[in-house]
């Protein structure tokens, strides 16, 4: 059998061509091939027409990546996660690390964007309605129009 035939992926499952990873998953085809190209995914071989094939484990590995972009994990981060998931062996301090890192960071975030909150709400409630026209002793160069409008006088009048 040759490397990335259909039955290669391990235990004689089926591999899975690139699309029907896809489908699976519900992720597009240019997701899948970013994820390999960045290093998080590999595919188990190609067919001979130069498809990407990957085993069933991959679904659950893009399962993985998902919840982890959802949490805005670093793709840095997630390449540590899956290594260490792929090996077998357990590491939790360091997992245990990378999400207490991620929970401070969050904290911090909602602390600047309640103080930003705050300071908005300030500004409305101190907010004055001018009705859309601009009162006159807002701009001191302008003087009275005779038809009632404002109009701004240069340094020569």
């Amino acid at each position: 059998m040759q490397p990335g035939s259909a039955v290669e992926a391990g235990l004689g499952a089926p591999a899975l061509k690139i699309g029907q990873v896809a489908q699976c998953t519900g992720l597009t085809v240019k997701t899948i091939r970013f994820y390999c190209d960045q290093g998080l995914i590999e595919p188990v071989g190609r067919s001979e027409g130069g498809y990407r094939l990957f085993d069933q484990r991959i679904v659950e590995e893009l399962e993985l990546i998902r919840t982890l972009k959802t949490l805005d994990v670093s793709l840095p981060e997630m390449r540590q996660i899956l290594a260490v998931r792929r090996s077998g062996r357990c590491n939790c301090s360091s997992v245990k690390g990378s999400v207490q890192s991620r929970i401070t960071m969050i904290e911090r975030r909602i602390a600047e964007l309640q103080a930003m909150e705050l300071e908005l709400t300030q500004i409305l409630r101190s907010w004055q309605d001018c009705g859309g026209i601009k009162p006159a002793s807002a701009d001191p160069q302008s003087k009275p129009n005779p038809r009632g409008r404002q109009r701004a006088t240069t340094a020569s009048s």
